[in-house]
């Protein structure tokens, strides 16, 4: 039995809590996850988890097999590092979680970069608009918009990510201007679900006051790319993260509404494990992320200052 393979396999189902979401990561089949499991407990002499129909869980044994064999794979990878030739020593796939729009629209950008100066280094990227806890996750890191809560993980600051209330040109010629935060209550408005659930938009206005603005949705998505198809077809007025919407601005597609006041923009910060060494493969992508993501065009210094009382 490849002993280090299946503790590979094992450290997947644990992190992924299921048989099927390892069989997904690892890109083989749920019946060969199982297989090596039980081959593995046969091996070992003892359960490792616990199964039912729901889900599965560790025993004592597997809590301890488990950290034990986050050590082994990590001191296995360190070691071939250390004698690779030609080469820094970094190598491997790296699995990076991170939003649907900033991962599909800025973060390419970036992984070239990391490719560029580490031709030997595979990349997995998991787009997902879903909080993702790299610990539970399976993932060598988390690029996480706003706030990071609380994990077994550190955060990196990588800046923050601006945002723009806007429209198309064609919208206000047939609804008029947006002349105050107040018009918005008149007009509907598009998001992305999970954001301004509360009914209220934050602003910063011109001496950084802060206020939460009433607005009336009506149409909520999964994704933004369909918020922004149907802004762009002058379906109603919504907040897109600057770098999605930066093109559109530049020919005149959308318009930016009341450019006196600003959303307030969104931390950016690369979550990577705690509980165990930092691989060397991710310590270079978060350094590369760190000199990159910041001079990003739709980077910036915008306030990140959150919402104050409603107007």
């Amino acid at each position: 039995m490849d002993l280090l393979a299946a503790m590979r396999i094992f450290v997947r189902v644990v992190e992924r809590g299921s048989m099927s979401g390892a069989a997904r990561d690892l890109g083989i089949g749920q019946p060969a996850v199982s297989e090596r499991i039980e081959r593995l407990e046969q091996y070992l002499g003892v359960q490792l988890l616990r199964r039912n129909s729901r889900a599965l869980a560790c025993t004592d044994e597997g809590l301890l097999f488990h950290t034990r064999c986050q050590h082994v794979l990590d001191a296995a990878e360190e070691a071939c590092a250390a004698v690779a030739k030609g080469a820094d020593g970094i190598f491997g796939t790296v699995r990076i979680a991170a939003p649907q729009c900033f991962g599909g629209v800025v973060l390419p950008r970036a992984l070239l970069r990391i490719r560029e100066l580490h031709p030997r280094l595979c990349i997995e990227l998991v787009l997902n608009d879903l909080v993702v806890d790299p610990v539970t996750e399976g993932v060598d890191m988390s690029l996480r918009l706003g706030a990071t809560g609380e994990g077994n993980f550190i955060a990196h600051p990588l800046g923050h990510v601006r945002r723009m209330l806007v429209c198309a040109p064609d919208y206000l010629a047939r609804h008029g201007d947006i002349a105050s935060p107040r018009d918005l209550a008149n007009h509907p408005f598009i998001h992305v679900k999970g954001q301004f659930n509360n009914e209220y938009l934050p602003l910063i206005g011109a001496r950084q006051s802060e206020m939460l603005v009433p607005i009336r949705p009506c149409i909520v998505v999964s994704h933004w790319r369909p918020m922004y198809e149907m802004l762009l077809a002058g379906a109603g007025v919504g907040v897109v993260q600057e770098p999605a919407c930066a093109d559109a601005l530049a020919v005149g597609r959308l318009v930016r509404l009341l450019p006196s006041h600003a959303v307030p923009a969104v931390e950016l910060n690369a979550l990577v494990p705690a509980a165990r060494p930092v691989p060397l493969k991710t310590q270079a992508v978060v350094a590369i992320l760190k000199a990159h993501l910041p001079g990003a065009a739709a980077l910036g210094t915008g306030p990140l200052t959150g919402p104050g009382q409603p107007i």
